[in-house]
């Protein structure tokens, strides 16, 4: 099912879309059909399964911790190597966060928190990231998609990435970082009303008697946020001087592999 909004999105459930179509600062365009971002792909419908099918995947970058892929496995697809990158531990701000929500007697944490963590991903964390990318920008992968579980943050962060190491100007990658709200907006609003019925148990209260700052605990873990992306781009620039040298000291990408990435991407 596709994103009545932005073709780009293949599979509206999966928060699946391609990363192709996307014009460059230097008038160029992202091929279509080559770079993909995804959530989990465990719970398919046969439409959907045929639209992975049909993408002719030959590698998937999968973010997710082994736990996560022990509970939502990959479909079986013939020809594809999947490539297991777990990039974060299971007590993860994320987890700090949800964990403070539901328990009464936390203090409710919110963006703030979050915007630190995605901050600590270049300045503390980036090594796990390294190998990522260095799959991810190899042609030989091609075409590749790369996941999580939801398909917002550390694939949010993977994707806006690589966008800009194509020459894709931030404006729009933060367009598509955010454009993970409106495709999963029915999975947030059907969530918030859940967690709203849990929190209320927790705290001994009624659903709209909920305190907002609990909600915030929640929206903060919901929703793609423009902060949260910007405290990696920033960061980068800040740690290395120009985006450039991010990409050849952070990441460890030869200014030759990452030509050869560009060559293969745009057109």
């Amino acid at each position: 099912m596709t994103h009545a909004s932005d073709p780009r999105v293949l599979v509206e459930t999966a928060n699946l879309r391609d990363l192709g179509g996307l014009a460059t600062t230097d008038g160029r365009t992202v091929r279509t059909g080559q770079l993909f971002r995804s959530g989990h792909l465990c719970d398919l419908e046969v439409p959907g399964r045929a639209t992975i099918d049909a993408l002719g995947l030959r590698t998937i970058v999968d973010l997710r911790r082994p736990t996560e892929v022990a509970r939502r496995p990959h479909p079986d697809l013939p020809g594809c190597e999947v490539v297991g990158i777990s990039v974060s531990d299971d007590d993860n701000e994320f987890a700090v966060v949800a964990n403070a929500m539901v328990d009464p007697d936390a203090e409710p944490l919110g963006p703030d928190h979050i915007t630190s963590y995605f901050r600590t991903l270049v300045t503390d964390r980036l090594d796990r990231y390294r190998t990522v990318f260095e799959v991810a920008t190899n042609p030989d992968h091609l075409p590749l998609l790369f996941n999580c579980t939801a398909g917002k943050d550390r694939t949010g962060v993977v994707a806006a990435i690589l966008l800009r190491i194509l020459g894709v100007d931030e404006d729009t990658v933060m367009a598509d970082y955010l454009l993970s709200n409106e495709v999963r907006r029915r999975w947030i609003e059907t969530a918030e009303i859940d967690y709203r019925r849990r929190i209320a148990e927790r705290l001994g209260t009624k659903p709209d008697e909920v305190p907002e700052n609990r909600m915030a605990s929640l929206w903060a873990l919901l929703y793609c946020r423009q902060e949260y992306l910007e405290a990696i781009l920033e960061t980068a620039v800040d740690q290395w001087g120009t985006w450039t040298s991010f990409v050849a000291e952070g990441l460890g990408l030869a200014d030759d592999h990452v030509a050869t990435f560009r060559a293969a991407l745009l057109h």
